[in-house]
C-alpha cells in the first residue's frame, strides 16, 4: 500500500479519535471553554513531540511511520481550525474570559506539551 494510503486510514483514526475525544467533554450548549477541543490539542501536542523525538532523537520509529502518525493520524486528530471558530464564536458572543482563556491555555498547553513530549521521548 502506498504511504498516502496509510495517511489517508491515519487521518480517518484520527478524525474518529478526536471526535470521541471532544464527546468526552461535550458542553451544554455553545457557551464557555471548549473543554474537548483543548484536551484533543493538548493530548496531540503531547503526541507530537514524543513521535518526533521517538523518530528523530531514539530511532524508534521510521520516517514512513513518522510521517503517517504527524500527517495522517495527528493532523487530523488536532483540531486547530475548530480552535480558531470556537475563538471566533466567543468573540462574537463577547465571552472575553473563555475567549483569553482559551487562546493562552491552548497555546502555552500546547507548547508545554510538546517539550514534555521531548522529555518523556529522551527518558525511556
Amino acid at each position: 500500500m502506498e504511504k498516502i494510503a496509510y495517511i489517508a486510514i491515519a487521518g480517518a483514526v484520527g478524525t474518529l479519535t478526536r471526535y470521541g475525544v471532544v464527546s468526552l467533554f461535550q458542553r451544554d450548549g455553545v457557551s464557555g471553554m471548549p473543554w474537548g477541543v483543548f484536551a484533543a490539542n493538548m493530548a496531540g501536542s503531547l503526541l507530537f513531540g514524543l513521535v518526533w523525538a521517538m523518530s528523530e532523537e531514539r530511532g524508534w520509529i521510521s520516517e514512513n511511520a513518522r510521517v503517517v502518525a504527524l500527517v495522517g493520524f495527528l493532523g487530523a486528530f488536532t483540531t486547530f481550525s475548530t480552535f480558531a471558530f470556537d475563538n471566533v464564536q466567543m468573540a462574537r458572543a463577547s465571552e472575553w474570559g473563555w475567549f483569553a482563556a482559551n487562546l493562552t491555555l491552548t497555546n502555552v498547553g500546547g507548547l508545554a506539551f510538546v517539550y514534555a513530549g521531548f522529555r518523556i521521548a529522551r527518558s525511556i
